[in-house]
């Protein structure tokens, strides 16, 4: 086994064992919904992991969980939407704008805890409605086609947003494989703007 593969391997052990702690999370603080963890790969690339289903009206709403496994133990203010990466030396489409995803929220994983030993103890799950911030980010004039490729490695301020209490984009040229590019936006202004909640 190469290190890639290695590397590989522990994501997924990673991935499973969050998965179960969110699990435990949403079972003590849903209290009027049910959920139920997608279990079918087709389902899970369009951007479904779980389906929240409401006790009483019955309606249901696809969530896709991004996590921030990469920073664990960190409480980081910030969270990546997805604008572009590269695959086999083509630039494809990122999540955020993706319209084969049928996501209706995201719920973003941060400050994950690991206080004992391959085990999560704590994290913070903001729900974000999708069509809700595509909205907004059109409003604002941000929009797929406004993005363009930096040519340069890190951080890019944007004209309609404060870097420092609203977002900006993010090159990751030199540290991924994937190069992408990513819209770096505040957890607190995605709150304060009314596209998100903080569940957990």
């Amino acid at each position: 086994m190469n290190a890639n593969q290695g590397t590989f391997h522990e994501d997924l052990r990673k991935e499973k064992r969050l998965a179960s702690f969110l699990d435990e999370q949403y079972h003590k603080h849903l209290k009027n919904y049910r959920f139920a963890r997608e279990k079918t790969l087709s389902k899970q690339h369009r951007g479904i992991d779980v389906v929240f289903t409401h006790r009483i009206t019955h309606k249901s709403f696809l969530i896709d969980e991004k996590a921030q496994l990469d920073y664990l133990n960190e409480d980081l203010p910030t969270f990546a939407f997805e604008l572009s990466y590269l695959k086999n030396r083509e630039r494809k489409k990122g999540w955020l704008f993706d319209t084969y995803k049928k996501t209706q929220f995201y719920a973003l994983i941060t400050a994950i805890y690991t206080d004992v030993p391959n085990c999560f103890t704590s994290c913070k799950v903001t729900l974000v409605n999708r069509n809700l911030l595509l909205k907004h980010l059109s409003t604002i004039k941000l929009s797929e086609k406004t993005f363009s490729q930096p040519e340069k490695h890190g951080k890019h301020d944007i004209e309609q947003l404060n870097p420092k209490t609203e977002g900006y984009l993010y090159f990751s040229k030199k540290n991924k494989a994937e190069q992408p590019l990513n819209l770096i936006l505040k957890l607190d202004y995605l709150l304060n703007i009314g596209v998100a909640k903080r569940l957990v």
